[in-house]
């Protein structure tokens, strides 16, 4: 089982991810929502939610959020929030709990691509969103995003013999949009449409400082020796120069779809 498909990895990791990861998806996350109208009425699903970048924007709307999420850590993370319209439920995404039709618009910010069965939970989303309404999700292009888009090219540079990480299946599959519409389209939803996004991941130098922190999470990081991380972080550091910030280009596609 890969790391990213074990409960307790985000269990662990979720505090860290909140402060980390949190603020850059939230920026995909907003970039969704404007793609939906959402007001009061609107009952509104976040699928594999993290710690609730999609949910804590789309609660702002008056919406009523149920956050789901196969990590207890991450769920309690969203429920410390203790904001009134957010539900926080651990659920298996690709097993919804749910009732079929019964929400106006479902979202998955790079949850859904992460799942081993990944079909499934875009089936399952579909299933939930009533007639008319609404089915988002956000993907990363096959080479990652952030600190895993940085790391991915680094490798290739220093060690071009050296296989790297291989990405979520989904990721793989659902990286131009072509394959996404197609997707989305055997899953249940109609007439998709696709943007591409891209933000700026802001990487502090001085973090470089704990590069396991910062890298600890990749397997492009964890399958180097000592010597090759020190050569990495060599590399970032060069390419930073002078900046205290090395901004890291990031691209998703986001789709929205009705159902």
């Amino acid at each position: 089982m890969a790391a990213f498909e074990n409960p307790d990895h985000w269990d662990i990791t979720a505090q860290h991810y909140e402060k980390t990861a949190h603020p850059f998806t939230a920026l995909y996350a907003e970039a969704a929502l404007a793609l939906v109208e959402l007001n009061s009425g609107s009952r509104v699903l976040d699928v594999a939610a993290g710690t609730g970048a999609l949910a804590l924007l789309a609660a702002q709307t008056g919406a009523q959020v149920l956050a789901t999420d196969f990590s207890s850590g991450m769920i309690a993370r969203i429920a410390a929030r203790n904001v009134p319209n957010i539900e926080a439920r651990v659920m298996d995404g690709q097993a919804l709990e749910l009732e079929d039709g019964s929400f106006d618009a479902v979202f998955s910010i790079f949850g859904v691509i992460m799942f081993p069965e990944w079909r499934k939970g875009l089936a399952e989303m579909a299933r939930v969103t009533r007639p008319g309404g609404h089915g988002v999700i956000a993907t990363w292009r096959d080479q990652g995003a952030a600190t895993f888009l940085l790391l991915g090219q680094i490798r290739r540079k220093l060690f071009p013999e050296r296989e790297g990480m291989t990405m979520p299946e989904a990721v793989r599959a659902m990286s131009e949009p072509e394959d996404l519409v197609r997707e989305l389209i055997a899953a249940g939803y109609r007439e998709p449409r696709i943007e591409r996004v891209t933000f700026d991941y802001l990487l502090d130098v001085a973090a470089l400082a704990e590069p396991d922190t910062l890298f600890g999470m990749s397997p492009d990081w964890t399958s180097l020796d000592q010597a090759e991380k020190d050569s990495v972080v060599a590399e970032v550091r060069e390419m930073a120069g002078e900046r205290a910030i090395l901004p890291i280009p990031s691209t998703a596609l986001i789709a929205v779809a009705l159902r």
